[in-house]
């Protein structure tokens, strides 16, 4: 009897019983992408294979890869490629995590000094199996490339720490440039998209980051075509004010296999726009809302962007 291989693991084996939600066929022209061909991809992804680093890129299956890499910009993902978090829109793999990587920094660090980077953004999977959720491990990455690319600005997207006590001061004692977290959709919507996960929760950690340390840029997305309202997405532009933060993202979501959470509709570019110009006239010094855009898309152009906003507000109030 011949011995069958093993069975890869399932990406997602929390959705496994989950009824198939069918993924839209015919996408509208405004959010299709090409295939990356470039040299420049092909290297940028060796560099990252040869110092054998994750990427959200990857991970999440962006749609801008393709654009991002030929340019040799990638988004690192440490602590591991497993997430302990089950978000219903997101297609990083769920389950239980491995132990941190202590040459992980390094490497990191390597990889962008390798690729040049004037501005890198360094996320990670949830690790709430950690006492302090991986807020250590990401200021050992920011000290890391300080030392390697000391003219390199440093991006963080972290995770909402919940129930982490010190996490969040952890982080900022490191100083990134710009501290992101991902609100990324509505709070009527938090138990279906977002079920581990509180909304107020991560409010808090972006009103506690910019009280704590306020020359650090805040910064926090949205996806929209959840089934949100134009109300509800207003009310978050909002409660984000009202915590400082200094920069948006909102993006088209794209539903990555039948398990997750299907797609209400696709929001046209000329609704982008109008979020956009409502976004602006809330207060925020950035805004980058297209259906393609993604949290760290074109990211070391809208930090120029930030600082540039900044120091123009500075001028005229000083």
């Amino acid at each position: 009897m011949q011995s069958r291989e093993p069975q890869p693991a399932p990406r997602h084996p929390e959705k496994a019983h989950k009824p198939d939600n069918p993924v839209r066929r015919g996408k509208p022209d405004w959010i299709r992408v090409k295939a990356p061909t470039s040299k420049a991809y092909f290297e940028t992804r060796a560099i990252i294979r040869n110092n054998n680093l994750a990427t959200v890129c990857e991970e999440a299956a962006c749609p801008n890869i393709g654009e991002c890499w030929s340019k040799g910009h990638a988004t690192m993902m440490i602590m591991g490629e497993i997430c302990t978090r089950a978000c219903a829109f997101c297609n990083v793999a769920t389950g239980k995590p491995g132990a941190l990587d202590p040459l992980e920094p390094t490497n990191v660090a390597q990889a962008v000094r390798k690729l040049g980077l004037k501005h890198v953004v360094v996320t990670s999977v949830d690790r709430d199996d950690l006492p302090d959720g991986g807020a250590g491990h990401f200021a050992e990455v920011i000290r890391a490339l300080r030392e390697a690319a000391p003219l390199t600005t440093i991006e963080v997207l972290t995770p909402d720490f919940l129930r982490k006590d010190g996490a969040i001061e952890t982080v900022v004692a490191a100083r990134p440039d710009v501290f992101n977290h991902n609100l990324e959709t509505v709070p009527r919507l938090y138990t279906e998209v977002r079920p581990g996960a509180r909304y107020f929760q991560s409010l808090r950690l972006l009103d506690k980051v910019k009280t704590m340390d306020p020359t650090i840029f805040t910064k926090s997305g949205l996806m929209v075509g959840l089934g949100e309202s134009l109300e509800e997405v207003q009310q978050v532009m909002d409660d984000l004010r009202t915590a400082e933060v200094d920069f948006l993202t909102v993006g088209q979501y794209l539903q990555p296999t039948p398990k997750h959470h299907a797609v209400d509709r696709f929001v046209t570019p000329q609704e982008f726009e109008s979020l956009a110009k409502h976004a602006y006239a809330k207060g925020f010094l950035v805004v980058s809302a297209t259906p393609l855009t993604r949290s760290s898309y074109h990211a070391d152009q809208d930090f120029l962007k930030l600082r540039a906003a900044r120091e123009a507000k500075l001028s005229a109030t000083g």
